[in-house]
């Protein structure tokens, strides 16, 4: 079964500080017009993203949220994927004067009141687990992450995570990149993001990206399913 879409992570992977470069937008455009599918897979909230992410059209699928959250850009069309902390949560937190954001599911904090959290979820008898992803961390259901979201949105789009290319650089990636057929690490990965790939590029971030993209997914030369069996480095 052949590769038809690219499902990105955003923060340090497609995006460098929060935007895609030029040279990446480039690639990306080019795979769009190659009938790929396009994907984001972010832990970001929806309005936080489409503020940062001026061509947020480019894509036809988007994971909010960590999973949490359906966007499709062409619709507009917004789908909660699971059902939001209860406010007890929310009220609790602002009682113990722990910090955070909050979307339409997730909440998010500073991972120094992780322990804190815990607490929190303990107190109130909540079955919600916490996600890290580089120094933040995330509150969420149960069993929701990057890879159930992105499995809800591929199989609406009639794919099947088999035929998906999946690139990360964090914790909060390892779910995601396990159910997609061919797994990238950009080169700043982490070094578990790394050791579990397919492909680790040789550049960072949207460098990383783009040279995946023309490197490999429009070279007619390349042999992805060999890549699939076989863990390599770009050169």
């Amino acid at each position: 079964m052949s590769f038809a879409m690219l499902a990105s992570d955003y923060d340090a992977t497609v995006a460098d500080d929060g935007v895609i470069l030029p040279d990446t937008l480039k690639a990306l455009i080019k795979l769009k017009d190659s009938d790929w599918v396009m994907g984001l897979v972010t832990g970001r909230e929806l309005p936080d993203l489409l503020d940062v992410c001026e061509r947020i059209d480019i894509f036809d699928l988007i994971i909010a949220e960590n999973g949490a959250l359906l966007y499709s850009p062409k619709t507009r069309d917004v789908v909660e994927l699971t059902s939001p902390p209860p406010g007890d949560f929310i009220i609790e937190l602002s009682r113990r004067g722990i910090p955070f954001s909050a979307g339409d599911v997730i909440v998010a904090t500073d991972d120094t009141y992780a322990q804190q959290l815990l607490s929190v979820i303990h107190d109130l008898g909540l079955e919600l687990q916490l996600i890290f992803n580089k120094g933040s961390v995330m509150v969420l259901p149960a069993g929701v992450n990057k890879a159930t979201g992105l499995k809800v949105g591929v199989s609406r789009i009639g794919l099947k995570m088999s035929q998906v290319v999946g690139v990360g650089d964090a914790e909060n990636d390892h779910a995601f990149l396990e159910a997609c057929g061919l797994s990238v690490a950009v080169a700043n990965a982490l070094d578990s993001i790394k050791a579990n790939a397919h492909i680790v590029t040789s550049l960072p971030r949207g460098q990383g990206v783009a040279e995946l993209i023309n490197k490999y997914l429009l070279n007619p030369d390349s042999d992805l399913t060999r890549i699939n069996r076989h863990p390599v480095a770009i050169d």
